[in-house]
């Protein structure tokens, strides 16, 4: 019974994990409806007297781009802004035949009047942190808008966003992000189901209460006061973005979260690069725990509520480690609750952990209303798409993990890039890329044996017990069978 109870213990403490994850996550619902009936009221430069109009910089942090840098380049030479009140820095860390087409393109683009130069470095210390940190050296902006390379932002952006500055406690303008490829895949579909529920209910949520969001790395703008003052950038993480983003908060900087400023990118489409991008995203979110912990637990400047939710914040990647335990113990725990009457009661209660996916099953459904509208048909297609989501969500839940553990324990890697394809005019042809990881993780050996675990699970569901059986786990095993079924199967195929 030693190991009954012990997975039993571990069980119930990351349900109670994953249902704390959930309370926040309607706490931050509950924000996000009020702050939609509010009117903006935020005091704005006015950019009709040319005095008003600040310098800016934009950064364009760029590493072996073959296949989105024109597109890059030709998008940002259009931004709507006075000449001699913007620069454009192309931060060039490729080793690869770009770094002579990028130094064309740019030459082109230079006689045509736009201040945009070409910086590069002898090597990539701090990865994109450390472009980041060499731009600013001598950047003669006042305000630092930061784009990657895969996205678009329109001609009127700077427009919409530099103005909010004119409130000096503001260190960052933040927009969401929109997606060019959603529709592409089922792949894209589940990355931007989950990125538009980040982008409006978690980041105007927080935002709106005056606790901790993060810049995203991309489709921002900093002050450069804000950045020197927060320690200026840093590459001992993985999410560089999230660790200035907490020391400048810190320090007292407020950020701005503009809802609806869409700024459009590509969503990776093929599954290796959305491992890499993942395992990028959830380690350094541990990194980040592990770096911020005990200063937001010891801020004075910052409330209790505000604590908690930076906290879990910070946590978010380790929801998937919850998760995969949960997802491993539950085929025990069938068999444990069948073979041990005295624990009904016990059983009963934790019935109760359902809730957590009833919450996040409301906060999907108003981010998605939101996007696609109301209808008893848009309904219908989001109770498809939530189940796929979750699916495969847990389905990644093993490859998070490892990353995740890594964070936490301080293992450092490598800052590996996303590979970018320009979808629109690489369609058919995604295969012929250069930049993608053709060599198999021994990870995806074990997706496969637990997409046989779960499959397990699904037959445990008519055979436990002496009353036919017991499906209450079923749907839960389910999709975790599809889930990693889908993982696994990707993974391998997409490699030709």
């Amino acid at each position: 019974m030693i190991l009954e109870k012990i997975i039993i213990v571990v069980y119930t403490f990351a349900l109670i994990m994953i249902l704390a994850y959930a309370l926040a996550q309607l706490n931050l619902l509950f924000n996000y409806l009020t702050a939609k009936r509010k009117e903006d009221t935020s005091v704005k430069f006015d950019f009709s007297n040319p005095d008003e109009i600040p310098m800016v910089t934009i950064q364009l942090p760029v590493y072996n781009e073959m296949y989105v840098m024109d597109r890059l380049l030709d998008n940002i030479a259009k931004i709507d802004y006075p000449n001699d009140k913007l620069e454009i820095q192309v931060l060039d860390d490729s080793t690869d035949e770009t770094v002579e087409t990028t130094r064309a393109h740019i030459e082109k683009l230079q006689k045509t009047g736009l201040d945009i130069k070409h910086m590069t470095r002898e090597n990539r210390v701090g990865f994109k942190a450390g472009a980041l940190k060499e731009g600013l050296k001598t950047a003669k902006g006042e305000f630092i808008a930061i784009f990657d390379s895969d996205f678009l932002p329109e001609e009127d952006w700077l427009k919409r966003t530099v103005p909010y500055f004119k409130n000096p406690n503001i260190g960052v303008v933040q927009t969401r992000w929109g997606h060019i490829n959603r529709n592409y895949s089922i792949l894209t579909k589940i990355q931007a189901f989950a990125l538009d529920a980040h982008f409006t209910l978690e980041q105007v949520g927080r935002n709106s209460k005056g606790h901790f969001i993060n810049f995203n790395g991309t489709a921002g703008v900093w002050r450069k006061a804000c950045i020197i003052d927060a320690g200026n950038w840093e590459g001992d993480t993985l999410t560089e973005d999230l660790d200035l983003s907490y020391r400048a908060q810190l320090k007292n900087w407020k950020f701005k979260y503009l809802e609806d400023v869409e700024t459009p990118a590509e969503l990776p489409i093929v599954i290796s690069a959305a491992r890499s991008q993942q395992f990028r995203w959830n380690k350094g979110g541990a990194e980040n725990f592990r770096k911020m912990l005990w200063r937001v637990l010891k801020s004075h400047n910052i409330s209790a509520k505000t604590k908690v939710h930076g906290l879990l914040h910070l946590l978010n990647s380790t929801m998937f480690l919850n998760i995969l335990i949960v997802a491993i113990l539950s085929i025990p725990m069938l068999y444990i609750k069948n073979e041990y009457a005295h624990l009904k009661t016990y059983f009963i209660v934790m019935s109760f952990f359902v809730t957590s996916t009833v919450i996040f099953f409301i906060c999907y459904w108003i981010m998605y209303r939101n996007i696609y509208g109301d209808g008893i048909k848009n309904f219908i297609r989001y109770v498809g798409m939530f189940f796929v989501f979750f699916s495969i969500a847990m389905g990644f839940s093993l490859h998070n993990t490892i990353a995740v553990i890594e964070g936490h324990l301080g293992k450092k890697s490598e800052f590996v890039r996303t590979p970018k394809f320009n979808i629109s005019k690489f369609k058919d042809n995604w295969k012929t890329n250069k930049y993608i990881n053709k060599n198999i993780s021994v990870n995806v050996i074990f997706e496969g044996l637990l997409m046989l675990y779960f499959g397990f699970g699904l037959y445990s569901a008519f055979v436990v017990g002496d009353q036919g059986g017991d499906f209450g786990l079923f749907p839960f095993h389910l999709m975790l069978f599809i889930g990693f079924g889908y993982v696994f199967f990707k993974s391998i195929t997409s490699k030709v």
